[in-house]
Order: structure tokens, then sequence, then C-alpha cells
């Protein structure tokens, strides 16, 4: 599926549990990497509170579901250098909340010779991109991992990318909305 709006894990033997429900919610299917799912739905934020809420009444689900992220924003890219690059452009409109705030970058990569997980070096590097952005600007921001203000959550699947951007309050009391 290559027009993907959310990503979801699922634990070791969480799979067949989280395509279920998944599907029952909207077009769901198997990424090609282990115990990683995409899905296309209208509205990705309405996905993770249904899930959020379907925990409260079927548990198997926060045994079986590791994480849940939403696109804000997404596209394609061919390389690194054009992930990057895209990042920042997809980013752009949401500098003004980043004015004066401390954030962090985490990636989390799959397919396009990238392993599990993003490197802190590209974090970093898209992190200081941000950085220059907020200065051309005529504002600042700054790196902090203790108890950020906001993380950008960067998820790939096979040169495709999803974006979402999570505030400290966005992240009180969802379960499964877990950027780091």
């Amino acid at each position: 599926m290559k027009d993907w709006n959310v990503v979801v894990t699922a634990y070791a033997e969480g799979g067949r549990q989280v395509l279920r429900t998944l599907r029952r919610l909207g077009r769901a299917e198997r990424s090609g990497h282990y115990n990683v799912f995409v899905a296309a739905v209208d509205d990705p934020m309405a996905l993770l509170d249904a899930l959020e809420a379907r925990a409260s009444s079927e548990p198997v689900l926060i045994d079986t579901i590791s994480r849940i992220a939403p696109a804000q924003a997404g596209f394609d890219y061919a390389d690194e250098e054009e992930l990057e690059r895209r990042v920042v452009e997809a980013a752009g409109p949401w500098l003004p909340r980043l004015a004066g705030k401390g954030f962090h970058v985490r990636i989390h990569r799959r397919g396009d010779g990238a392993g599990a997980g993003g490197t802190q070096a590209e974090e970093a590097r898209i992190g200081q991109l941000l950085l220059a952005e907020l200065a051309r600007a005529g504002t600042s921001g700054r790196i902090v991992f203790d108890d950020p203000d906001f993380v950008l959550s960067i998820d790939t699947v096979d040169g495709r990318a999803g974006l979402g951007l999570w505030s400290r309050q966005d992240l009180q009391g969802r379960r499964f909305l877990r950027p780091d």
C-alpha cells in the first residue's frame, strides 16, 4: 500500500490480532516488514483515538499493539538526501509551534536499506536543519531530550515517509502514541 498514513507495530505474537483490528477500522495490510502494518484512513488521529478507546474494552490490544504512528504529513522519497529535504519542507508549517521550544527528532525507518531505526546522526542532522530554518525565520528553538515540548516523529516504510509533530500534551494519556 503506497498511500498509507498510519504505521502500526505489534509485539512479537500480536500481528494477526493487530491486522484484524485495523481492518475493522479501515484499509490496512502488512508492510512486508516483521510486525509492521500500514493503514490508509480518512483521519489518522481518529484511528489512534479509536484504538486507544478499544483498548479499554479489549485489553488484548494493550498486549499486541506496540506503537501507532499517525501521519500528519506524508510523502515519497528516493534517497536519504531527499528524505531530509522533504522532512524540512513538510515541517515548515510547524515551525511557529517550535519557535522558542525544546524538541527532538525520532526516525523509525523500515526498508530502503535503513534497518529498523533511524540513526542518531540522521536525527541530529534533521534537528539542526530545523534549527537553521527557525533561525532564518528570526526565532530559535533547542534540541531537548528530557521532557521536550515537542517530538517530531518520522516513520518510513519502503520509500514513503509519514511525519507527526507531537506535543507533550498529545503524548500524555495516549498509551500507543510513542514517538521515542
